[in-house]
């Protein structure tokens, strides 16, 4: 009997067909869910750290930046209580949870259910229980709610961008260069996707929305093409659909300068929807504003931006509260990756780190 032909038993005791686990097809598979040694990196580890080589990022998985800088910063004592706002994949947190050598606690927060409770397992099983690790689904603009019930923080992590797994898997919405519903939400159980979000837009305000969210050059051009797609019924519901519709939009730019500029815009426009889908901007707003009241004294916060508008917010939010004196000191530069981890890491390359410590002394 041939692979395809196997039958398995079900719970009814009836035959069912084999289904083969879908396979790289030749040697480099480009969708998501051909690549099953990259989505298995316990079982594959070669192959993962391959493509780490490569300076790429294996499919579901999250390559943490600035590890080290972060670790330097926070001096990260055992015993200690610490936030890290953005769970994500958990890298950061695994980091973090070494150096408290199994003394103290960690709460990781994160408002997306199905990577958290995937990044929950993964701790789990490399023995980070309950005992010294919770994990919350929450957004990190309530952090004063988990400080109510927990106390203040020695020290507090977070990192503003999309984590890779969310990215790279296109049934989340967050990539042009792959089919896929233009959805976009951290949590897709809440609020309105993208696609809603854009049938209810008129030029105007999306005009705006891209200027204000990502500093799109084109965003007259691309506001009037979308729109006027969608008022002659055209479905705008998914990631290549606007792909095209920017396309469209940049057809007036020179042959040689508009595959770059598309690339560009594409990178642009989700970014702003992205943004606007999840109220990132206010929820940065309301985490910053809180940070410091959640901050035991002498405790230390690092945050991770990814675009200029994040880290105008975080400069101005550090500079008000120092000079109102719940801040002792912060970062009068912004920390850069290294370039052998750019290399290593091409997303680390717009990364901004900065960090604040909060006045009065370690208990």
């Amino acid at each position: 009997m041939g692979q395809d032909e196997r039958t398995n038993q079900n719970p009814a005791g009836e035959a069912s067909p084999h289904k083969r686990r879908v396979r790289y097809k030749g040697t480099h598979p480009r969708r998501f869910e051909e690549k099953y040694k990259e989505l298995n990196p316990e079982k594959y580890g070669s192959t993962v750290e391959h493509v780490i080589q490569k300076g790429g990022t294996p499919a579901g998985m999250h390559i943490s930046i600035m590890v080290q800088e972060i670790l330097d910063f926070l001096q990260i004592q055992p015993g200690q209580k610490g936030l890290d706002a953005t769970l994500g994949y958990g890298g950061h947190t695994r980091a973090m949870l070494e150096q408290l050598k199994g003394q103290g606690h960690i709460y990781g927060l994160d408002v997306d259910p199905i990577e958290s409770a995937k990044t929950r397992k993964r701790l789990e099983d490399l023995g980070y229980g309950e005992d010294i690790i919770t994990v919350r689904q929450m957004n990190f603009a309530d952090i004063d709610q988990i400080a109510a019930e927990v106390g203040t923080f020695d020290f507090i992590l977070a990192d503003l961008g999309v984590s890779s797994m969310q990215i790279d898997n296109p049934e989340r919405g967050f990539t042009y260069k792959f089919e896929g519903p233009l959805d976009l939400r951290l949590n897709p159980e809440a609020g309105f996707s993208a696609a809603e979000r854009l049938q209810a837009i008129g030029k105007e305000e999306l005009c705006g929305m891209l200027i204000e969210n990502s500093d799109e050059p084109y965003a007259e051009e691309i506001a009037r093409t979308i729109t006027a797609a969608i008022r002659k019924g055209e479905a705008v519901y998914t990631t290549t659909k606007v792909r095209d519709l920017i396309e469209k939009a940049l057809v007036f730019l020179p042959e040689q300068d508009r595959k770059e500029a598309v690339k560009k815009s594409c990178a642009r426009v989700f970014q702003a929807l992205r943004i606007d889908v999840n109220n990132e901007f206010e929820v940065l707003y309301a985490f910053l504003d809180k940070l410091p009241h959640v901050l035991a004294p002498g405790g230390r916060a690092a945050i991770l931006t990814f675009h200029s508008g994040e880290d105008r917010m975080v400069k101005k939010s550090f500079k008000q509260y120092q000079k109102a004196g719940l801040y002792a000191e912060i970062a009068e530069d912004v920390i850069r990756p290294s370039a052998e981890e750019c290399v290593r890491n091409s997303r680390a390359r717009s990364t901004k780190l900065r960090w604040a410590v909060k006045a009065g002394t370690r208990a």
